[in-house]
């Protein structure tokens, strides 16, 4: 794993071959943050990185100054890594949570800015992560919501939909509540 941009770029941490978790691409993280450099005040945002796996996403946000980021992994080998990865940065913004994602979005009584799903693209509820986060006060009035998904997932007829970004395999739907 490569941090692309800010502060921390250029760092790798290698999470091991036996690691299960699939990572965001350097190619489509590079532009996912391009875009994001251009809508939002990353030291000004409280985000959220659900189904965190590495915690790539979490770290980039961290890397360009956010201040405040809640780290969500079930995993407990993907969880240690995440934990191991801010100790070796130093990191006191990102807040690593051993979490089922799900249970962590109905049971916080937090709300954020931004947030950020990556669910295993094999996940059996995969579909109802969208509502999951756009239900309720988990994303705050004229947030942004972004799920990374496949090529075989369309999310553009939900309420809050923005637009579709593709990089290769990886497609990240839009959402602003």
């Amino acid at each position: 794993m490569r941090i692309v941009g800010g502060e921390y770029k250029g760092r790798l941490f290698n999470p091991g071959k036996s690691f299960k978790a699939r990572p965001t691409t350097d190619m489509a993280k590079e532009s996912l943050f391009n875009i994001l450099q251009n809508q939002v005040d990353f030291e000004a945002i409280k985000v959220l990185d659900l189904f965190s796996g590495t915690g790539s996403i979490s770290f980039e946000f961290a890397s360009r100054g956010c201040l405040d980021i809640t780290s969500v992994e079930l995993n407990f080998q993907h969880h240690r890594f995440i934990k191991d990865v801010i100790a070796k940065l130093g990191e006191k913004n990102i807040k690593a949570i051993k979490a089922n994602a799900f249970q962590y979005c109905s049971k916080t009584d937090q709300s954020f800015d931004l947030i950020f799903a990556d669910p295993p693209y094999d996940h059996k509820q995969f579909a109802e992560v969208p509502e999951l986060v756009l239900n309720g006060d988990l994303l705050k009035p004229n947030g942004l919501f972004i799920l990374e998904h496949g090529k075989n997932y369309d999310f553009s007829s939900l309420p809050g939909f923005v637009e579709l970004r593709n990089y290769g395999s990886v497609h990240f739907s839009f959402f602003k509540k």
